[in-house]
């Protein structure tokens, strides 16, 4: 059994995420070497007050962003909305996204991406 906690995890900074501004906090919890199926990743990044994720595209994946605790806005394909904990986001393939932390608390998201 493969067991993290990301509570507890060293995050590493992570200055200018997709051209977005400021520094996140971050970690790659599994990458792809440690998946059977096509998930490459699941991330836990902090975003600071402030900071975003720049807007940008992928190809050959998709990407779900979790929500796990503070406030912000999230554009997918030119529709931004709030976000607050609980909230899932489906980012298709080819399509655009990016999330800024236009609050004063801190905004921490869990990343899965898969590709095909």
């Amino acid at each position: 059994m493969k067991k993290k906690n990301f509570l507890t995890a060293a995050l590493e900074p992570l200055d200018h995420c997709h051209e977005g501004t400021g520094t996140l906090r971050h970690i790659t919890l599994f990458d792809a070497s440690e998946f059977e199926s096509q998930l490459r990743f699941l991330n836990y990044t902090v975003l600071p007050p402030g900071t975003s994720i720049g807007l940008h595209k992928h190809a050959q994946d998709e990407e779900v962003y979790v929500i796990l605790e503070g406030t912000g806005t999230m554009t997918v394909d030119g529709e931004s909305t709030p976000v607050k904990p609980g909230d899932v986001f489906v980012n298709r393939p080819w399509g655009e996204h990016g999330l800024v932390n236009d609050s004063e608390e801190e905004l921490r998201i869990l990343v899965f991406e898969a590709g095909f």
